[in-house]
Order: C-alpha cells, then structure tokens, then sequence
C-alpha cells in the first residue's frame, strides 16, 4: 500500500497564490495531498480553494477557521486531521512559493531513507536566501544560531518552516502542550522532537521571498520566538501516552 502523504499550507489572504501551489503539487507523481487551513481570509482565498476541489475532489482538504488564531495553531489543527485519517508523512509549507514544491520529493525521501523529521533548511550549505532585506536575513541567520546556544540543539536552519513529519514524531509529541503560535512554534516543534530522541535531517533548499501578496512576519511574532527559547530550555518535554 501506498505511504499517505499530506501537505498542509495554511493560508490568509492567499489569493494571488493558492489555485497555483496546489496545481504545482499536483503535477508531481507523488501522491501528495493537500490540507489548507484557512484564517477567514477577506480576499476569497477559500472560495478558490473549494472551486479546486471540484476537480481534486480526492486529493484537497479545505478546513476554514474563523479568523487568524497563529500559524502554530493552524498546524497542530493539521497534524491532528493527519493523525486521525492515518497519514504517513505530514509536510509544512507556505503557500507563496518561498519554498520551492519541488523539494518536497527530496524531502520525503530523506525520510523514507531514515529521517524522522526533515528539515528544507535556508543555512545548512551556506545562506541559500533570495530576494530578502539584508536585514532579514541576518535577523534570521543569527536567530538560529541564538536557539543553537540556549538549546544545546545542532539545527542550523531553528526558525524554518519547510518540514516533513513522520506521522510517529506528531503522534509522540503532545501537541496540546506546544505553546507558541508564530515562528516560536516551528522552534518549539523542532526542540520536542530533538529531546525526544528522533532523528532530525537537514537538507538544502533555496528560499525565496514571495513575489506575490503581503509577508505576514512581524516583530511580535519574532519577539515570541526569541523569548520562548529562554523558556523551551527549562521545559520538561514528555511523550504524549
């Protein structure tokens, strides 16, 4: 039987880009599918979500939210429907084509090969960022070197959100107990699997910033995960039983 494979994309005011990821991930022979989780977005971007679903009625989930409530609780809302309709392996990725649909192939066979989770990391050959301030980029370089000294973990790329899950490391970890909800939460979910003994991959992708829409980064979001690591270090990380 074929390995069930879902890609979450959470979405707000995803228009320009939605009806194009999903098509990119559906021309590849992977069997993938699609969960979209979707904050009310005002522009319609769920209204194009459920058109595409006449056609890919199978393949395209749609959960509709009301409002924004974080990208961390968009994707525990993601990994508990893969854990309940008994997917394999669960990706994460953005829905403006900063992370090339591509590498989610190589992605799936790192951890196919032995990975538990793996990683697209913007740092592990170098600083592979296209189109970003310079400004950011050293904002994001040095942030993950900052969570390498508090947390002991080795992972260049801390704050990526472009992953791969086996369904055991999102059935072990207990989600309910993930605090953060920016981009402390893909700090968090890194620092839960690596204390609880799976093994964790980097592989090399290149980033590239959105052509298309409006960046939903912001220092508040960016503050929570700086000042969440201080917290992580001395939290007490326990399978779910």
């Amino acid at each position: 039987m074929a390995d069930k494979k879902l890609v979450i994309i959470p979405t707000f005011n995803e228009k320009e880009n939605i009806q194009a990821i999903v098509e990119k991930v559906f021309s590849f022979d992977q069997g993938f599918e699609i969960l979209i989780i979707d904050d009310g977005s005002p522009d319609g971007t769920a209204t194009i979500v459920k058109h595409l679903q006449t056609k890919y009625s199978d393949s395209l989930h749609l959960i509709e939210r009301a409002g924004k409530m974080g990208l961390g609780t968009a994707y525990i809302t993601g990994f508990k429907y893969a854990i309940e309709h008994q997917y394999d392996y669960v990706f994460e990725m953005d829905a403006d084509f900063s992370h090339n649909p591509k590498d989610l192939i190589c992605m799936y066979k790192a951890c196919v090969a032995g990975a538990d989770l793996v990683i697209g990391s913007r740092y592990v050959s170098g600083v592979n960022v296209v189109n970003w301030p310079i400004g950011r980029v050293i904002m994001s370089y040095y942030a993950s070197s900052y969570v390498r000294m508090v947390t002991g973990m080795k992972i260049k790329d801390a704050t990526a959100g472009f992953k791969c899950y086996r369904i055991d490391v999102l059935k072990t970890i207990n989600l309910n107990k993930i605090k953060m909800k920016g981009y402390g939460f893909q700090i968090e979910m890194k620092y839960s699997a690596w204390k609880l003994g799976f093994k964790i991959e980097e592989v090399p992708i290149i980033f590239v910033d959105r052509k298309l829409g409006a960046s939903k980064m912001s220092t508040s979001i960016f503050g929570e995960a700086i000042w969440g690591v201080f917290k992580l270090r001395f939290r007490k990380i326990k399978p779910i039983k």
